[in-house]
């Protein structure tokens, strides 16, 4: 039984007007039965409501949308709560200073998943076990979670998503302001039901009942023409829990190969950029003031993974780096696999879960120009500008961190944070901030067993450990102990960045692997005259031309050339791409998947290799014995530290994991299609 530390209902004053007006504790337990962590001892865990203020009147609010249309109090405010979690070691003194605040994806806590390697049971980390390998604990961080994002689904009765209830805008008459909202959706397999609103998303209110004037199209392809589909073939299903619908029926059924989009007129939009304010506001107070009995951290750290990443990269471009008063409300930054994108999680009828990709949701605020981290002229337009212009404009800039891997490339237009908006030049990297490619990874480390929904086994290179090791080099480079590792990414100038067309004619003709038609080139979006204001009158909106973006160049072996190459590249078992069709039973054959990247393993020896014509090199002619494999890996690890891409202490673990990886390749017999090889368990 966890035991209660302090009283429920523990107020922490704030200065007047300040931001974050007061906080209410609501939980306060020992972490984990107080099991030590090192040196660092004990943790505990505190949940809480901050109650945040803004004053639509000044300079760091003027940039979110529809503010000055939420209800205010009497001074003029706008008043909002978002809940938190923090862990934090019990003993002030043998902490490290450093406040790490987790962006939550889609109401989730998302680092400890991956660089403690552990995603807490209902999102809320309380077991040993929850605590994972111990990589923050050990090191003596302060992790905070706050709900930023409102359109999420709540999940189970035990979860404990972090949801925020922004304010809503209201006509200046406090009449309800109304407006179109699109969902787009496909679907895997034929059904006469399927959800409209997204990974785990949730729709505005309805303008009327049951929204009898909603439209709903089909089309072949994301700029093939809509074809409307009659309003009484289809209907909205009832939500069981009683709240908004979030599925449609289509008498006909839906159909695999198919982009279906709801029109929905609707009301009552959301205040959404608030919940990057609160965030901004948030760590600001606890950078500036005590809490609970410890004094204010030293420094604070910003963290988030894909979609979180892409916050990271909005709160930059709108200069929400620093308060009301102008001070950093984080010093160091770190996007993990954000792509090139924001989002629209500063828009009226906003929807933050919804994102580009090659085939869907290319109707979203997403990848738009300026995209690089120095300024860039955009030809079509003539404009100039960086992602970084909000923040360059209030003072000097927090230190800052980019890495996608493969599957962003293909995926997520990360190219184009660091070449010209023409594809034609590599562009310049501002001094603040670190780019990088993991080469040869996916969106996340694979873990399916299964082929499909795919064509190939998703790839399994693991970087997270190169996630954690860039965490310190930040937490170092913040504190002035040392700069992180150069900028690695493929560039046009040496030919390791190119179209795709060169990619595939260089492709080797690997047995199951055929590289997809293309990758995401993000198109224009034209939403409206009031578009600069945060409010789309174009819903969809018209598209215009595309972003030509590149992708990184393959070696003999199907691998990416350039980047971070980590171990699975540098001492290959097989090939690793940053892409993998769907299977052409969920319909868009040739397209790839959003998220998952291949993996094909080399044949194990050279008759293997002769029988199935796989113009890649044996693992028998490339490693005469495990030992030589092992000594190489365990020498290309060696080189990632040196570079300062792996923490030492990890050596030995890794060379275990590609040493098991090994003897499970030349276990399996190349006949069985299935994937769960691929893993110890």
């Amino acid at each position: 039984m966890r035991r209660l530390i302090v009283l429920m209902g523990l107020l922490t004053a704030t200065p007047a007007w300040s931001a974050v007006e007061r906080v209410e504790i609501t939980e306060r337990t020992v972490l984990a039965d107080g099991a030590t962590f090192g040196t660092v001892g004990t943790y505990e865990k505190i949940r809480g409501t901050a109650w945040v203020s803004l004053d639509p009147a000044l300079p760091a609010n003027a940039r979110i949308t529809d503010l000055g249309l939420a209800p205010k109090d009497d001074h003029g405010r706008v008043i909002f709560a978002t809940d938190f979690l923090m862990l934090r070691p019990t003993n002030a003194g043998q902490r490290n200073g450093a406040l790490f605040y987790d962006v939550n994806n889609r109401g989730g806590i998302a680092a400890l998943g991956q660089a403690n390697g552990r995603v807490p049971a209902h999102n809320d980390p309380t077991t040993l076990a929850d605590t994972g390998n111990g990589f923050f604990f050990k090191r003596g961080f302060t992790l905070l979670w706050s709900a930023w994002t409102w359109d999420v689904q709540r999940g189970g009765p035990e979860d404990r998503p972090f949801i925020l209830k922004p304010p809503v805008a209201k006509e200046k008459d406090g009449k309800p302001i109304t407006g179109k909202v699109a969902y787009e959706f496909i679907v895997d397999k034929p059904a006469k039901t399927a959800g409209y609103v997204g990974m785990k998303g949730i729709p505005y209110p309805f303008a009327s009942e049951g929204a009898p004037d909603a439209v709903l199209t089909e089309r072949d392809a994301p700029e093939a023409p809509r074809h409307p589909i009659a309003r009484a073939d289809w209907t909205f299903v009832e939500n069981p829990d009683g709240g908004l619908p979030v599925e449609v029926r289509l008498e006909a059924g839906f159909q695999t190969g198919k982009i279906y989009e709801v029109v929905v007129p609707s009301r009552d939009p959301y205040v959404v950029g608030v919940g990057l304010a609160g965030i901004r506001d948030l760590l600001s107070f606890f950078k500036t003031q005590p809490f609970a009995g410890q004094p204010p951290l030293d420094r604070a750290l910003i963290f988030g993974i894909s979609q979180s990443g892409r916050v990271i990269d909005t709160m930059l471009y709108n200069g929400w780096n620093r308060d009301e008063e102008g001070r950093p409300a984080f010093d160091g930054a770190y996007a993990q696999v954000p792509g090139a994108g924001k989002g629209s999680f500063n828009q009226r009828f906003g929807q933050a879960t919804r994102h580009f990709s090659p085939l869907v949701e290319q109707i979203y605020y997403s990848d738009a120009f300026p995209f690089t981290t120095a300024p860039s002229t955009e030809p079509a337009t003539g404009r100039s500008g960086s992602m970084l212009d909000g923040a360059r404009a209030l003072g000097p800039l927090p230190k800052m961190i980019f890495a996608n891997t493969s599957a962003e490339y293909w995926n997520r237009s990360a190219s184009l944070l660091h070449i010209t908006p023409d594809g034609g030049a590599d562009a310049a990297i501002d001094p603040s901030a670190r780019i990088y490619l993991l080469a040869g990874s996916q969106h996340y480390v694979g873990r399916s067993h299964e082929r499909r929904p795919f064509t190939a086994c998703v790839n399994t290179t693991n970087h997270y450990p190169v996630e954690r090791a860039l965490i310190v080099a930040l937490d170092n480079w913040v504190q002035g102990k040392g700069l992180p590792p150069d900028s690695a990414v493929p560039r046009l100038a040496d030919g390791t960045l190119v179209p795709a067309e060169v990619y595939k004619a260089a492709f080797p003709k690997v047995p199951g692997l055929t590289p997809p038609l293309s990758p995401l080139t993000p198109p224009r979006l034209d939403f409206g005259p009031r578009y600069p204001q945060g409010i789309a009158d174009t819903v969809p909106p018209a598209r215009g031309a595309r972003y030509p973006a590149r992708v990184p160049a393959t070696d003999a072996d199907g691998n990416d050339r350039a980047g971070v190459r980590q171990v699975e590249l540098e001492v290959p078992l097989g090939t690793h791409t940053g892409w993998n069709l769907r299977a052409p039973e969920t319909g868009f054959a040739g397209y790839q998947g959003r998220f998952d990247g291949s993996f094909a393993p080399f044949a194990r020896t050279e008759a293997e290799r002769a029988a199935a014509h796989d113009p890649r090199p044996s693992l028998a002619e490339r490693y005469p014995t495990r030992q030589d494999f092992l000594d190489k890996a365990r020498a290309a690890l060696g080189r990632e530290v040196a570079a300062g891409f792996i923490l030492a202490d990890e050596v030995d673990g890794l060379v275990a994991d590609q040493g098991a990886l090994y003897d499970r390749i030349l276990a399996h017999d190349p006949a069985d299609s299935g994937c769960g090889y691929l893993y110890a368990n």
